[in-house]
């Protein structure tokens, strides 16, 4: 059975930090990318960092200089360090990953970002 389990979440003051886990099972780990989307309250889902199975980052603009994402290829999870967070950052994060024609998705952690 196939299982993507974030943690990590959780309200946080404006310019704070927080680092999200994801524990995949059920699957291979190592070879594939990993990727973290998030979801505002009314907002579509989007990309916030990918990571490929040979340590390659990519960020969205809105997060660049302030997330970091990385792997441990030994304990099957991708973390998601998120420092100076702002407002804007607040929503359910996810973590994906995709294999051919399938993608994988955890039910999410929620980040709140306030004063």
């Amino acid at each position: 059975q196939v299982q993507l389990v974030e943690s990590g979440g959780g309200l946080v003051q404006p310019g704070g930090s927080l680092r999200l886990s994801c524990v995949v099972s059920g699957m291979l780990f190592s070879p594939y990318a990993m990727m973290w989307y998030r979801q505002a309250p009314g907002k579509q889902r989007e990309l916030v960092a990918s990571i490929s199975n040979l340590g390659r980052t990519n960020y969205a603009d809105s997060v660049k200089g302030r997330f970091t994402i990385s792997r441990d290829n030994a304990k099957n999870t991708v973390f998601l360090q998120m420092d100076i967070l702002k407002p804007e950052d607040t929503a359910v994060y996810y973590c994906n990953t995709k294999r051919t024609g399938m993608d994988y998705w955890g039910e999410g952690t929620l980040v709140t970002v306030s004063s």
